[in-house]
């Protein structure tokens, strides 16, 4: 036989840090996820709100899970790393050592979480000063940003962690700099989250504002001076130490990151959809908006032109897609909340036995268990009487109020396995509800969607998936590659590489459409009222409240 000596495929190496675990995938330059790895994290709540998280366990999951997906490979056809991570706030001291976010002096706990509501007396002191930058965060600044973190951590932890401190990372920031030993920041990082302008950098004023001048003394060297657009090329590669820790070669390039939610939209939003009758095909890809629902859930749609949008972050310059202005829209428990809610009923270890019994996930189970008692139905008209409102841990997008609270209407005195499944599905409606919610109020204010992309854990759940192509009525697109975060980590690497001439050129090639979910508009007139029952809800929670206010 003929042979014929085949050339050498370019790998990336794609790490995410999501809120529970660190994963890894080995892609190659076509998209294809040719190895992946995870690993649990450790998260700390030493009370309510608080939640902490250890810099050094985090990288310590970063290297055993890279050197899992590049055992066995030949290290010259790997070309490049890219990290993406929650945005969660990193402090070190100025020899970089890690130094304690906590009364009780833990340094290992050196890590707020992103989800950690500690600052809320700061934020709400915050917006209050109705600062110009508060108009890039939808006009209210999220107690899940870094401002009010720091003003907390400035006034409770003044001697034993402000003063020591030398640097202030977003967590994505800090594996670039674990990486290479260069302290740039993502434009990602510093736009979204910490208030820095792509065309004026930070805002002096708004720092002393708010009573964090001392930031302003130093020229931002604790929280950065150095900014790279995300894709970009960060120092001279992995250092030797670095390279040792991840099982790589030295020298290999290391891209700006991206936040977790970005990185999953850089994964799908930029796919080729020719050939699968998308109302998108032929428009840009400002149509498309990409949902990272895990976790929690957000919302990434870019525009040509700023458009502000009341209570969606942005607009950001190119902090996802170079030169579009991002919006980002969000809900900050999803995946959570329904672990929150089938976990907590008391007919769950029915529902697990069962599950296990039949060699099925809980919620595959449950899935199948919702088809059996829906007769004749439609699955989800079975919540006809059964009305969920999803803001378990406050109100994200499009309220942007954090003292909301959830709310469940309809319950009888049934304690069996088919409340538990009715109670689940009104959950996941609830959600693609504030969905609904969230892509209104984005096109009242200028966008034009008409299709989405879904990627990250829920992504799997048909169930899901269908609701929100039902109650959105839009397409629903995934992604062939299920990590679709991990590629868009990968994309980063593959930029800085120097292989992709853009990232919209890693994008179109690398993102890859597995299949399309469309809704059933023979539901819309139900889905239509279930929305005018969700609207309801709310405002009866804001009404009882202001009576009750009035004690």
């Amino acid at each position: 036989m003929h042979s014929e000596k085949q050339a050498p495929v370019k790998y990336y190496v794609g790490i995410d840090v999501g809120s529970a675990s660190v994963r890894a995938a080995l892609v190659d330059e076509f998209g294809t996820v040719v190895a992946h790895a995870d690993r649990p994290i450790q998260i700390w709540e030493p009370q309510p709100d608080h939640y902490e998280q250890s810099s050094a366990d985090i990288w310590a999951a970063c290297c055993s899970v890279t050197k899992k997906v590049v055992c066995g490979v030949d290290a010259s056809w790997i070309r490049g790393v890219g990290f993406d991570a929650t945005c969660s706030l990193v402090v070190v001291d100025k020899q970089f050592q890690p130094l304690a976010v906590n009364c009780e002096g833990q340094n290992y706990r050196n890590v707020i979480m992103w989800m950690d509501h500690r600052a809320v007396s700061q934020v709400d002191r915050i917006n209050a000063t109705q600062h110009r930058v508060l108009s890039y965060v939808g006009g209210v600044m999220s107690v899940e940003m870094q401002p009010p973190k720091l003003l907390w951590i400035k006034e409770n932890l003044q001697e034993s962690c402000w003063d020591k401190a030398g640097y202030f990372f977003d967590l994505p920031d800090f594996l670039s700099w674990k990486a290479t030993g260069v302290t740039a920041r993502s434009l990602c990082t510093v736009v979204c989250k910490w208030t820095y302008t792509s065309d004026g950098g930070w805002d002096d004023s708004f720092w002393k504002m708010i009573g964090l001048e001392d930031l302003v003394k130093d020229k931002y060297e604790k929280i950065g001076n150095h900014v790279l657009s995300p894709g970009e090329p960060v120092g001279k590669g992995l250092t030797p130490e670095a390279a040792k820790d991840l099982g790589l070669p030295e020298g290999i390039a290391v891209a700006a990151s991206l936040i977790d939610a970005h990185a999953g939209g850089l994964g799908v939003i930029g796919a080729d959809v020719k050939g699968y009758n998308l109302p998108c095909e032929n428009e840009p890809i400002t149509s498309r908006v990409a949902m990272i629902c895990g976790t929690s859930s957000c919302h990434m749609g870019v525009s040509e032109t700023p458009i502000f949008v009341p209570g969606v972050w942005g607009p950001y310059f190119s902090a996802m897609v170079p030169g579009l202005w991002l919006n980002e829209g969000g809900q900050s428990a999803t995946g959570k909340l329904i672990d929150h809610v089938v976990r907590g009923h008391v007919a769950f270890p029915e529902l697990q036995s069962k599950a296990a019994a039949s060699a099925h996930s809980i919620y595959t189970y449950l899935n199948s268990h919702l088809d059996v008692i829906k007769k004749s139905l439609p699955v989800g008209f079975l919540t006809v009487d059964l009305h969920v409102w999803p803001d378990f841990h406050g109100n994200r997008s499009p309220l942007t109020d954090l003292t909301l609270k959830g709310m469940v209407v309809g319950l009888t005195l049934s304690r069996g396995l088919d409340e538990l499944a009715l109670i689940y599905l009104a959950t996941i409606q609830a959600i693609a509800l504030g969905t609904r919610h969230i892509l209104e109020t984005m096109q009242a204010a200028g966008h034009h969607i008409n299709t989405l992309f879904l990627c990250g854990g829920l992504s799997k759940n048909p169930l899901f998936v269908q609701m929100h192509a039902d109650i959105t009525g839009k397409p629903v697109v995934l992604s062939k590659e299920v990590e679709s975060v991990l590629v868009g980590a990968a994309i980063l690497g593959a930029c800085a590489s120097g292989d992709f001439a853009s990232i919209q050129e890693a994008m179109a090639k690398m993102g890859k459409i597995g299949r399309v979910v469309q809704p059933n508009h023979e539901h819309k007139r139900f889905y239509d009222k279930k929305y005018e029952v969700f609207l309801k809800l709310v405002e009866h929670q804001k009404e009882y409240r202001s009576i009750m206010n009035s004690v």
